[in-house]
C-alpha cells in the first residue's frame, strides 16, 4: 500500500547529534519505504541562505536527503519560520521539491492543506508582524546581501530574544487560532489540515460550516523523533526511540 510522510521541527544542528543521527536512520529505514515525505518547515534550527550549503553538517543532511530522493522517494519542502531562505540552490543539492503555502495535495485520495503551521497563531499578533517583515522581498534582499557570518550572528541574536519572549508569553497565544484553522479550510475546500511548528503532536476534529474536518499537528524531533504515516486507510502517528 503506497503511504506518504510527514515531519517537522526537527531543529537539526551539528550540537544535537543524536537528532540528526536519528533522522538520518529515519532517512534510510522508514522514508525509503515510502511514496512521497514531505518535510513541513524548520527541517534545521536555523537557514541562513545557500551560501551554507558548504557547512559540513549541513551538506551531510541535504547528501541524506538526495540519496533519498534518488532512490524513488518523492520529497517536498515546505519552509518553517527558521528555514524560509532555503532556495533553489538547496532544492538542487538536497533533491527536494520547493514548496510554497498554503500547499494542497491529494493524499490518500483526500484532499488535503499543508502548511508550517505559524500563520495560524494569529492570535500572537507581535510575531505576525515580525512575521510580515522577514519575508518580504525587501527584507530578504538586504539579510542576504550581508556576509554569512554577519547573518548567522544576526540570527543567534534573534533566537536568543525569542526563547527570552516564550518565557512571558502565554500558551494560548503561541498555539493555533480556532478562527484562523476554519478560515484555512473554507478558504480550501474543507480539506484535512496538516502542520507543525506548535510542537504540540495530536490530532484534532473541528467543525468547519457543518462539516467535520481534521487537523494533524506534527511533533518536534527535541527529545525523540516522530512521523505522520498517511495512506487509503487514513492516517496515524508514528513514534521513534528517543535519541
Amino acid at each position: 500500500m503506497s503511504a506518504t510522510l510527514f515531519v517537522s521541527d526537527l531543529h537539526l544542528c551539528s550540537t544535537r547529534p543524536a537528532i540528526a543521527r536519528l533522522f538520518l536512520d529515519f532517512l534510510a529505514r522508514h522514508a525509503k519505504q515510502a511514496d512521497a515525505l514531505y518535510i513541513l518547515g524548520d527541517l534545521f534550527e536555523y537557514w541562513a541562505g545557500d551560501d551554507d550549503l558548504a557547512e559540513p553538517f549541513n551538506a551531510r543532511i541535504c547528501s541524506a536527503i538526495h540519496e533519498l530522493a534518488e532512490s524513488g522517494t518523492q520529497v517536498f519542502f515546505l519552509p518553517g519560520n527558521r528555514d524560509f531562505l532555503a532556495d533553489a540552490d538547496f532544492a538542487r543539492v538536497s533533491g527536494a521539491n520547493l514548496l510554497t503555502e498554503p500547499h494542497r495535495a491529494e493524499i490518500g485520495g483526500i484532499a488535503t492543506l499543508l502548511l508550517h503551521g505559524d500563520t495560524l497563531c494569529s492570535d500572537d499578533s507581535a510575531y505576525q508582524e515580525f512575521r510580515c517583515k522577514i519575508r518580504s522581498v525587501a527584507w530578504r534582499s538586504g539579510f542576504l546581501a550581508q556576509p554569512l557570518a554577519e547573518r548567522k550572528s544576526q540570527i543567534e541574536a534573534l533566537r536568543q530574544l525569542s526563547e527570552r519572549e516564550k518565557r512571558i508569553k502565554s500558551a494560548a497565544s503561541m498555539d493555533v487560532n480556532a478562527d484562523a484553522v476554519a478560515a484555512a479550510m473554507r478558504s480550501h475546500g474543507y480539506p484535512r489540515l496538516i502542520h507543525g511548528h506548535t510542537h504540540r503532536l495530536a490530532h484534532h476534529e473541528q467543525i468547519v460550516d457543518g462539516r467535520t474536518c481534521e487537523r494533524w499537528v506534527l511533533g518536534d524531533w527535541y527529545d525523540s523523533g516522530n512521523y505522520l504515516l498517511c495512506d487509503r486507510s487514513g492516517c496515524r502517528f508514528v513514534m521513534l526511540p528517543a535519541a
